[in-house]
């Protein structure tokens, strides 16, 4: 599939579920899937990252599969696994950086391209994989040492550089408390002495619906990767979203990839590759 082609489908599939009401980064719980809820590569043990994100949720729930883990058909062979004749396998993307050399100066070139994975569950002959351990929330958001204030309700507020949240008594659960936060960490991660993004989009502006995209894509790639439930944020930003979708079909992906460069940049404070 070329990529022009996939930023096309998969922003009709998103908006389509849109209209319906419903977020489709709500999915990995559904079904009660195993191996975790992050879409990972079951031969290498890596986690997906970006649209692939989202779309490899989409097709595990599309699919009814018991669980979130991929690989090519190459990798299963590799593993003297077989994918079961008729499986119809999932486009995916990858980002290949390239260096020029124009006018005398080096310069880095991304292009994505495309390749096709295929659900464990499509395979036969794989050993089953081992569930994963449990992650540990309160150091995770502890860990980021943001200041978070006690407010009548959740917000960042980029002037002060601060955070306010209600009490957890005033949450569902402490699942749903822990997304908010999780949502707000989002948007603190954005700060121009961070990560920077452009944080000047005032509500009802597109700006503004695609920062909040990527606030609840960073809540819910979070979310699942700590284990947890949690109830997003995003009933009251569908009707932006759409537009924002409707008139920009790559405006998820660019989302999707700056969500899991805040999900990481969050991640960081409390683990390194040796406990990871």
């Amino acid at each position: 599939m070329r990529v022009a082609d996939l930023y096309d489908s998969v922003t009709r599939s998103i908006i389509q579920e849109l209209e319906q009401g419903a977020a489709p980064w709500l999915k990995p719980w559904k079904n009660g899937k195993t191996m975790g809820t992050m879409p990972t590569n079951a031969a290498t043990g890596r986690g997906y990252s970006g649209i692939n994100i989202p779309i490899l949720w989409h097709a595990a729930d599309a699919g009814n599969h018991p669980t979130h883990g991929w690989m090519t058909y190459r990798q299963a062979q590799q593993l003297q696994a077989q994918v079961r004749k008729g499986e119809k396998g999932t486009t995916v993307v990858f980002t290949r950086r390239l260096n020029l050399k124009e006018d005398e100066e080096e310069k880095t070139i991304s292009m994505l391209r495309t390749y096709t994975v295929f659900n464990v569950a499509q395979m036969d002959g794989l050993p089953p994989a081992k569930a994963p351990e449990p992650r540990q929330i309160p150091p995770f958001i502890a860990a980021t040492k943001a200041d978070i204030r006690p407010g009548p309700q959740p917000m960042y507020v980029p002037a002060k550089d601060f955070i306010a949240m209600p009490p957890q008594a005033d949450f569902r659960d402490e699942a749903h408390h822990t997304a908010t936060a999780l949502h707000e960490l989002a948007h603190w991660s954005g700060a121009k002495h961070r990560l920077d993004r452009d944080m000047e989009g005032r509500f009802g502006t597109r700006k503004y619906a695609a920062e909040e995209l990527v606030a609840e894509l960073t809540s819910a790639f979070l979310c699942a990767h700590l284990g947890i439930k949690g109830e997003l944020r995003h009933a009251g930003y569908i009707e932006t979203w759409l537009e924002l979708l409707r008139s920009d079909n790559r405006a998820m992906f660019t989302a999707a990839s700056k969500a899991s460069q805040a999900a990481d940049y969050l991640r960081a404070f409390s683990e390194t590759p040796e406990n990871e």
